[in-house]
C-alpha cells in the first residue's frame, strides 16, 4: 500500500507542477482573444466615429442618440446596435487592464469575472506550454503542490477509512 501510494503521489505531483505550469498560457492566450475582440469592435466603430466628427462634434454619444431619437425603426435599431458596440468596447477594454496584472490577480479576476463565450472559445484552440518565467514557475509549484496535498489528504481520509472497516470486519 504505501509503494502504490508513494508513485501515485509523485504522479500527482509532477502532473500537478505540469498542469499548473499550463494555466499561465492559458490566461495569456484568453487576453489576446479579448484584445482581438476588443481590436475587431474598435475597427467596426471606426466608420460611425468618423460620422460623430463629421456631424456630431465628434461625438459618439450624440450620433447613438441621434440615432434612437429617429422615428425611422431601422435608424433607430442601428442606434442600439451601435451603442452596444460602444457598450462591449468599454467592457473589454476594462477586462484588458484587470488582465493586465501579474499572474495571481489574473487568475483571482478570472476565477470572479469569466466570460464563458472567451473561455471557451480559448479552450477550444487552446495550446498548451510551459512558461519558464519565474513567475509562472513558482505559481505552477506552489499550485502543483496543493494539488498533491489534495491528494494526499484524500488518500489518507481514504486509507483511513479502510483501515477502521477492516477493524470492524475483523472484530
Amino acid at each position: 500500500m504505501y509503494f502504490l501510494r508513494g508513485i501515485f503521489d509523485r504522479i500527482v505531483l509532477v502532473a500537478g507542477i505540469v498542469a499548473a505550469g499550463c494555466i499561465p498560457s492559458f490566461i495569456a492566450q484568453y487576453r489576446q482573444r479579448v484584445g482581438g475582440r476588443l481590436d475587431q469592435v474598435l475597427q467596426d466603430l471606426a466608420p460611425f466615429q468618423q460620422i460623430a466628427d463629421q456631424f456630431h462634434h465628434g461625438s459618439l454619444l450624440e450620433l447613438i442618440q441621434h440615432h434612437l431619437a429617429s422615428p425611422d425603426a431601422t435608424f433607430h435599431n442601428e442606434g442600439t446596435a451601435i451603442q452596444a458596440m460602444v457598450n462591449s468596447a468599454e467592457v473589454l477594454k476594462l477586462t484588458l487592464e484587470a488582465l493586465n496584472t501579474d499572474l495571481f490577480h489574473q487568475l483571482m479576476y478570472l476565477t470572479t469575472n469569466v466570460d464563458l463565450f472567451f473561455a471557451r472559445a480559448t479552450w477550444d484552440i487552446f495550446a498548451p506550454s510551459f512558461n519558464l518565467t519565474a513567475e509562472s514557475v513558482v505559481f505552477a509549484v506552489i499550485m502543483g503542490t496543493l494539488i498533491w496535498l489534495v491528494f494526499l489528504a484524500v488518500w489518507n481520509i481514504i486509507s483511513g477509512f479502510i483501515r477502521i472497516l477492516t477493524a470492524q470486519s475483523s472484530r
